[in-house]
């Protein structure tokens, strides 16, 4: 009875293999085919295609830029990466280092760095780098947008002098 045991339990343990299997390969599928998205969104930004740029978006997308308000529709988005890409000097790109797959394949988060140049006021470029975190939703056509980005700075806020009347307010 025992060796009858075994092969069974061998068996159920090898079909286990082969359930779990198509289920990572469809997880590293996903992942490769968001990298490869994000390294094309990123390349559409870093060639100042404005609207190639905001196309990655879901229809009620969120943006959360860094120092600005959230925007909310795709007029607004729209409206911060073309004041992002057309201002002078400026150049971006991003680099995804992560990307984790919800079990149900429907969404995913893509997290990364990324690099910014502008030009300030006095015309000097002031560079810039950070992280950012991209969640993505897989939409009807099986096709997958950006429902949610906010990215942030690695450098401190510059100070500046406090507001008149804060030393009073203490």
């Amino acid at each position: 009875m025992k060796p009858k045991l075994l092969f069974v339990c061998g068996c159920v343990f090898l079909l286990s293999f082969t359930f779990a299997s198509p289920a990572a390969a469809a997880d590293t599928k996903i992942e490769q085919a968001l990298r490869d998205l994000d390294a094309k969104w990123s390349a559409a930004a870093g060639a100042k295609d404005v609207d190639k740029t905001v196309s990655y978006y879901a229809a009620d997308a969120i943006v959360m830029p860094p120092n600005a308000p959230a925007a909310t529709t795709k007029e607004a988005i729209r409206s911060a990466w073309k004041e992002m890409l057309t201002s002078p000097g400026a150049a971006i790109s991003w680099k995804a280092t992560k990307v984790e797959v919800a079990k149900a394949g429907d969404f995913a988060y893509v997290s990364g760095t990324y690099e910014e140049t502008m030009t300030d006021a006095s015309g000097k470029p002031v560079k810039d780098r950070g992280k950012y975190v991209e969640i993505f939703k897989k939409q009807a056509d099986g096709t997958w947008k950006v429902v949610a980005d906010i990215w942030n700075s690695e450098f401190p806020v510059p100070t500046s002098s406090p507001a008149p009347g804060a030393a009073e307010r203490k």
